[in-house]
């Protein structure tokens, strides 16, 4: 029957879909007549039962067809159709129109830190907060990825940002605590729109808007910037980032971003495994297992650089105390602790780089909370550290210790399941187990067997 409705209204369009609706609501008011216990009935109740359940399933699909399953507002394409109707009636009747595009500051950092199910109930918790914070006549959508749209008609652009900013406070105000751990977001936001002149359009108001966004973010994050257009008789320019000037500096961010890696990759290169020398099975294994669970290219590429300068801190522990054969002391040991934070510091002022450091300093806390350096656990610990630390220590085990000796592949294989659950992520465990269960394959360079964690 469901189907049957979606086709049917597919077919004939949501306008007369909805006329038909009503048609059949209308033949079963028409159609009742009251009886003797003065109770409403029909003289056929079979089709007066098809006609409320077409009606409702008509309704489900409109629905359907218009809200974002995940948040419950509206979806793009609905929003963006209101949009248009809205800048339609504003520029007919020379009435004010803005809108305004929010954004989720660092969600990907969520989503790395406890995992992509509670990065989507955290986008359902910003939701239900502008949902709830927003007039009657505006309306919210989600525009995409964690964005979203607010649409207020009748509305200049400084009561948009005073609208806008009293949203940005309530939501920074009203964390989500889930499992225990309590995440505050905060948001940004470009504001765009008209005081009542007929000249509006979706693409520039959408590209206003954006443009409004990112010059929010670059000044810092967590506020509320008014699109302005260039005035070309001020004293000094100040025009915010065209779109493919934005495009093209990204693009330079990315050779940037190469640059750096290779630069500290060269320093590190001539360098045991043991001391912190890269090692690019580790790479490889932390990249196949992040794209095997569907992370961006972005994603893939910051936990490639973390697995490849995971040990960096070991540049400022002695080599002595690192290529140790016998058991460390317990001040030696609490050097050897101190790596991960001395990677953190180094890639904190690497620039390009530094989205890695969150990766690098937790790749050595345990499942059950056992690890360094914080005692972290589960979804405590950032996705990226997780995969790091299973193909870390599959890679220690083949390679073996100068205190323990090195393990076949079936040997790790079988450390790595015990640990399930206790030091690994037992999901991941069972990722690596599919992807490598056979074999590894082998490293491009070679790595010196000896290796302190």
């Amino acid at each position: 029957m469901i189907f049957g409705a979606l086709a049917f209204s597919l077919f004939v369009g949501r306008y007369r879909a909805r006329r038909l609706a009503r048609v059949a609501d209308q033949l079963a008011r028409e159609g009742a007549a009251i009886g003797p216990t003065g109770k409403i009935g029909y003289p056929d109740q079979v089709l007066l039962k098809s006609f409320e359940r077409l009606a409702a399933r008509i309704a489900d699909v409109e629905a359907m067809a218009t809200t974002d399953v995940l948040t419950g507002v509206l979806n793009r394409q609905a929003t963006l159709k209101l949009l248009a109707g809205e800048i339609e009636r504003a520029n007919r009747y020379a009435r004010p129109l803005s809108i305004a595009l929010f954004d989720l500051d660092h969600f990907k950092r969520v989503n790395d830190a406890h995992g992509h199910v509670v990065g989507d109930r955290l986008l359902a918790h910003v939701a239900a907060r502008l949902q709830a914070s927003i007039r009657s006549v505006d309306a919210i959508g989600r525009y995409g990825g964690e964005e979203f749209l607010l649409v207020m008609p009748e509305t200049d652009t400084e009561g948009a940002a005073r609208s806008a900013e009293n949203i940005r406070r309530l939501v920074a105000s009203t964390p989500m605590t889930l499992e225990g751990v309590e995440l505050v977001v905060t948001l940004s936001a470009g504001i765009a729109g008209s005081a009542g002149t007929p000249s509006l359009a979706l693409t520039a108001l959408l590209h206003d808007a954006d443009v409004a966004l990112y010059t929010a973010k670059s000044l810092g994050r967590d506020q509320i910037h008014t699109y302005q257009a260039i005035d070309e008789d001020a004293g000094v320019a100040r025009a915010p980032i065209d779109a493919t000037a934005r495009s093209q500096a990204t693009q330079l961010g990315r050779v940037a971003l190469d640059a750096a890696n290779q630069r500290l990759l060269a320093a590190l290169s001539q360098r045991p495994g043991w001391a912190g020398g890269p090692s690019e099975l580790i790479a490889r294994i932390a990249s196949d297992m992040a794209r095997a669970v569907g992370l961006p290219d972005g994603d893939v590429e910051r936990i490639r650089a973390a697995s490849l300068l995971h040990d960096l801190g070991k540049l400022a522990i002695p080599d002595e105390i690192l290529s140790k054969p016998g058991e460390l002391t317990a001040t030696e040991w609490r050097t050897v602790t101190e790596h991960p934070k001395i990677g953190q510091v180094v890639l904190e002022q690497a620039g390009a780089i530094r989205d890695a450091a969150e990766i690098v300093l937790h790749h050595h806390e345990w499942f059950d909370g056992r690890g360094y350096p914080h005692g972290l656990k589960q979804a405590e610990i950032p996705f990226g550290s997780r995969i790091v630390a299973v193909a870390d220590a599959y890679e220690a085990m083949i390679a073996g210790r100068p205190y323990k000796s090195s393990m076949t592949h079936g040997q790790a294989i079988d450390e790595l399941r015990r640990g399930a659950g206790i030091q690994f992520d037992p999901e991941l465990v069972d990722l690596f187990l599919m992807l490598y269960g056979r074999g590894v394959p082998t490293p491009r360079r070679a790595t010196v067997s000896a290796r302190r964690h």
